[in-house]
């Protein structure tokens, strides 16, 4: 795959005489999703001029940043990889290195790791509804650690930056941090020097983390607790599934990535969907599970009996049984219990047990950070996206030409943010043959749902719940979790109603959404020259020859 220009010069295109730089799409992140979007414009819009920021100095994201011992995918790596370059390796749940290789080997082959800058962190995006473009401020550290601001123009802005900080983790204000003698760690920020042989370690969590930690510290450590205040459902499945080999033996080699997709893809959407409808099967499903993998007489009831619903929160994987057969050899041990405080010597627990630890390990979750922390506003107006619906779960009310990568929270990441990535792919071409320069989602008689946008319970939504955007009553201001809908409407359905098309220096920004909203709702789309049909086909006399119009 040959190269091109990621940018126009300084002097030319849309910022002529500015000394400032423009690209069509501007891409934030450079980890899964980010690399991703690059991908699907290289493949799918490549007329488009594009680059990606990338905060940290190293592509990968949540895969370059976590280094923890046993870290591995909590999705199967046929969904979690990408459809144009199917994972080509046998086992389902992938080490992180392994991923991290994946995503570097995939970045290379599309030659998108020439059109990534390091260590640019975005801050602020202005979108100029008269020239149609956004006016983005960066940071730019240098290897010295001086920072350097850098502005740039694009008439597309991606978000593919996650929806956590990356700068820091979640951690409870335990009393009696100060006093603790030992060493105190978080996952997020792992010490590559630490050495954990022969010692006592306390695992606070009972999250993915946590279940992915303990069994792996087990291998060198005199013992491991987890100590968590509730219990989480878990399941235990192979790390390579037989069905795997039976499917690559039988179909030529372009059908298995789709068939393996697909196989994951619904079994994971139909065992979500019984445990929505049959909650009660579900659980007596996954107990009657673990009871066969922990020893007789084991307190199930305590230590893995949550009590919420399957799905309220994430279920979380136990690869190949590792945690239960630590537990039966006697290598680890699940306390459930609350933190009274941290002692000299490790914790004190509300029940008046003391643990001892050599070392602490905090696995109690994330801190959400919604677009990276990106100020944004139109025509200098500041965007609340709490005040906001997100339209199809990746563009917010109001706010033209940009979108968000977000995963789903049930199925695997990849899945719904390739699916974004495809539509705004979808969208860039209406927009560089219609002749429109901005694209607004627009709400017409829906109204707000107090729902949570993500869809779960757990710790790390609940604490960022006043930082998300809005769910809708109905589609397609209403995320549904599920990737058979989502393909339908995201890839085979019209663009869609809700999306308003206009001509640079026509677009009026819908900025104010406090009030009622409109009560009329459009069957197509609207644009300066007229209706767009359903099916995305541009009014009749529209020039599709031209290119993306950022302002004439």
């Amino acid at each position: 795959m040959t190269d091109r220009t990621t940018s126009t010069t300084p002097g030319e295109g849309p910022n002529a005489g500015t000394g400032v730089e423009h690209v069509d799409v501007l891409v934030v992140g450079a980890g899964l999703s980010g690399i991703g979007a690059a991908c699907r414009l290289r493949i799918e819009c490549p007329w488009a001029t594009f680059a990606v920021l990338e905060s940290r100095d190293a592509l990968g994201g949540t895969w370059d940043l976590f280094r923890y011992p046993g870290i591995r995918s909590d999705s199967d790596m046929f969904t979690l990889g990408y459809p144009f370059r199917p994972w080509p390796r046998g086992e389902s749940i992938a080490d992180g290195s392994r991923i991290l290789r994946y995503l570097q080997d995939t970045a290379a082959d599309y030659g998108i790791d020439r059109h990534i800058r390091y260590r640019h962190r975005v801050v602020s995006a202005d979108f100029d509804p008269v020239a149609g473009h956004w006016a983005v401020t960066a940071e730019r550290t240098d290897g010295n650690g001086t920072v350097e601001s850098v502005q740039l123009t694009c008439t597309w802005l991606m978000s593919c930056s996650g929806y956590y900080r990356y700068d820091r983790g979640h951690l409870p204000d335990f009393e009696g941090m100060d006093d603790y003698g030992g060493t105190l760690v978080h996952p997020q920020f792992w010490p590559e020097d630490l050495d954990h042989d022969g010692a006592r370690v306390v695992v606070i969590g009972s999250g993915a983390t946590a279940i992915t930690l303990v069994p792996a510290l087990a291998e060198r450590a005199a013992h491991v607790t987890m100590l968590q205040r509730s219990p989480t459902y878990v399941a235990s499945l192979p790390r390579t599934n037989p069905v795997t080999g039976r499917v690559r033996r039988l179909l030529p080699r372009r059908w298995e990535g789709p068939v393996l997709r697909w196989m994951n893809t619904l079994s994971t959407q139909g065992f979500y969907e019984l445990s929505r409808r049959r909650p009660g099967l579900v659980k007596r499903v996954l107990r009657k599970g673990i009871e066969r993998e922990l020893p007789a007489g084991y307190d199930v009831d305590t230590h893995f009996t949550p009590r919420y619903d399957p799905w309220d929160q994430r279920l979380c994987v136990v690869t190949d049984g590792d945690l239960f057969a630590r537990i039966r050899d006697g290598s680890v041990d699940v306390v459930t219990d609350h933190v009274e405080r941290f002692t000299r010597g490790g914790i004190l627990l509300s029940s008046g047990r003391e643990l001892p630890a050599d070392i602490i390990v905090t696995a109690t979750g994330l801190d959400l950070l919604f677009l990276g922390g990106i100020r944004l506003s139109v025509a200098g107006e500041p965007v609340d996206v709490t005040e906001r619906m997100a339209y199809k779960g990746m563009m917010l009310e109001g706010v033209p030409n940009l979108a968000m990568a977000v995963g789903y929270t049930n199925a695997s990441w990849t899945l719904k943010s390739d699916l974004t990535c495809r539509y705004v792919c979808r969208l860039l071409n209406h927009l560089r043959s219609s002749g429109d320069a901005t694209c607004t989602p627009v709400a017409q008689g829906v109204q707000v749902s107090e729902d949570s946008l993500m869809g779960l319970s757990s710790g790390y939504v609940v604490r960022a719940q006043d930082q998300l955007p809005r769910q809708g009553d109905r589609f397609p201001w209403r995320v549904h979790q599920s990737y058979v809908r989502d393909l339908r409407a995201m890839r085979h359905d019209g663009l869609g109603e809700g999306l308003r098309f206009q001509r640079a220096g026509t677009a009026e920004p819908v900025i104010d959404v406090s009030g009622d909203r409109p009560a009329d709702r459009n069957e197509g789309m609207t644009t300066d020259a007229g209706v767009v049909e359903p099916d995305g086909t541009p009014p009749a006399g529209v020039d599709r020859s031209a290119g993306l119009v950022v302002g004439h």
